[in-house]
């Protein structure tokens, strides 16, 4: 059984495996196991032989929001792995160590753990945040770097801090604050307020019922809505204290590998404005694309196209700034 702690009042967690070790579409094998990496064990569904690409799904899913782009990957040449981050999926959750810090770590213990070594990094939403995180601590095991829908965490900050508008798109972090009501919420009605989530932050195509079932399923997991949403009290919590201003200070230091930028024209979540300025964090190729008439979630809304720009850059041996 993947290792879990309960929350006070909660009954021990079921067995996650016929959850979230799911097929994907089109009828390729993708193989499911657990690897140990920064004190913990994590679920990964893997696909393709190749440079290692690591691909690190957001919020309120986990690692089945990349099954397009495993099979584009894996037909394209690389070794596809999308991971589930701590509390999340089939990992572990633990009671502890949600800051992006150690979650980063998590992410580069991944790396190390499937012997390779460096990865590129493809990120979405707190995985786009991770990403970042990780290109800056850990540069040499980040070989490229694509964000999703997420801004570099210093742009964040500096957004939530002094957009109104950007801190209003992101009500539901505030909410988050509150103790347990969140995680009540989340899991109500068997997930209804996930499936609710995923239709408002997508632009007009929206995913199918089924779609949504399984990340409603997922959510349902014990302790997994607890497990999502600390990451997003840590980086509110943190941002009047010392630990906080310590992380953001180490964000500073810039990222020098190439890295594309992927973004919706109508994510309601993150505004453009918050995202596009990134680049000044990168000393090194970067290239900003917005897809026009896409939400939050570009990668699932329109696979083709997205899979078609992440192939084409991973593949492009010199990309231009």
């Amino acid at each position: 059984m993947t290792g879990s702690f309960v929350p006070s009042g909660q009954s021990p967690p079921a067995q996650p495996a016929s959850v979230v070790r799911l097929d994907i579409p089109g009828g390729a094998e993708v193989t499911h196991r657990d690897v140990a990496a920064n004190g913990a064990r994590f679920h990964i569904a893997e696909l393709g032989d190749g440079p290692l690409v690591l691909l690190l799904h957001g919020f309120p899913q986990f690692w089945w929001t990349w099954r397009h782009q495993l099979t584009a990957l894996a037909d394209a040449g690389f070794r596809a792995v999308a991971m589930d981050l701590r509390g999340v999926g089939g990992s572990d959750r633990t009671p502890r160590g949600y800051d992006p810090a150690n979650l980063a770590l998590d992410i580069t213990g991944v790396v190390r753990s499937l012997g390779e070594p460096d990865a590129a990094l493809v990120g979405h939403d707190l995985g786009g945040y991770l990403a970042w995180t990780a290109a800056a601590m850990r540069p040499k095991l980040v070989r490229r770097l694509a964000v999703v829908s997420m801004p570099h965490p210093r742009r964040w900050r500096s957004a939530m801090l002094s957009d109104a508008r950007q801190s209003a798109a992101l009500s539901h972090i505030w909410g988050f604050q509150r103790p347990w009501i969140p995680e009540r919420r989340l899991t109500a009605d068997d997930g209804a307020l996930v499936a609710e989530l995923i239709r408002d932050w997508s632009g007009p195509r929206l995913p199918d019922e089924e779609t949504l079932a399984t990340y409603r399923r997922a959510m349902c997991i014990p302790s997994t809505a607890h497990c999502s949403i600390e990451p997003y009290r840590w980086m509110v919590r943190s941002l009047a204290r010392p630990d906080g201003f310590q992380f953001n200070r180490r964000m500073k230091r810039p990222v020098r590998v190439p890295t594309l930028h992927l973004h919706g024209s109508l994510d309601p979540v993150v505004r453009t404005r918050s995202a596009a300025g990134s680049g000044q964090y990168v000393e090194a190729p970067y290239r900003w694309r917005l897809f026009d008439g896409l939400g939050h979630f570009p990668h699932e809304e329109d696979p083709v196209a997205f899979s078609t720009e992440l192939v084409n850059w991973l593949k492009d041996p010199e990309p231009d700034r």
